[in-house]
């Protein structure tokens, strides 16, 4: 039977990618279907996103700090560990630097919905920008669970 903070490591890295995958390929996508209002569509999704953003900043340091606390300076040789870096770094990139330029967009919009006004472009530019960064780091969570038991 594993150990506390082994078991913490397995649910947070599970919770983390299932959750990248459960919202972004399903749940966000469902939503998008079946509301007729976009814009609440995109509130939804937008909410589901940042809360699987903050809880991938917290498993991602969670992971961090139990590889360098179990292996010391060979988590740097560990594909894991630098996966989950790389993970957390898109996350924080995508959260804080990215969704905030998508918001500003809305923002200036308003009250019209942003696929409707002058900032379509932009807004989609970035849109796909933000999807690219979000695929890498979904896949990336698979690598991360191929990887879970490496040392």
């Amino acid at each position: 039977m594993k150990n506390l903070p082994d078991l913490l490591a397995t649910w947070a890295m599970t919770l983390w990618v299932g959750g990248l995958w459960a919202i972004g390929y399903l749940a966000a996508p469902v939503l998008f279907y079946h509301l007729d209002d976009k814009m609440l569509a995109g509130r939804l999704a937008g909410h589901m996103f940042t809360w699987v953003a903050l809880f991938g900043i917290a498993a991602a340091v969670w992971l961090l700090v139990f590889r360098l606390s179990r292996f010391g300076g060979q988590a740097f040789k560990q594909g894991f560990f630098w996966i989950a870096l790389i993970m957390l770094l898109l996350t924080l990139a995508q959260h804080f630097g990215i969704q905030p330029i998508l918001q500003h967009l809305k923002d200036q919009a308003m009250p019209q919905d942003v696929m409707q006004s002058l900032f379509k472009d932009r807004f989609a530019a970035w849109h796909g920008v933000s999807s690219v960064v979000y695929l890498i780091e979904s896949l990336l969570g698979l690598a991360l669970v191929a990887k879970q038991n490496s040392r």
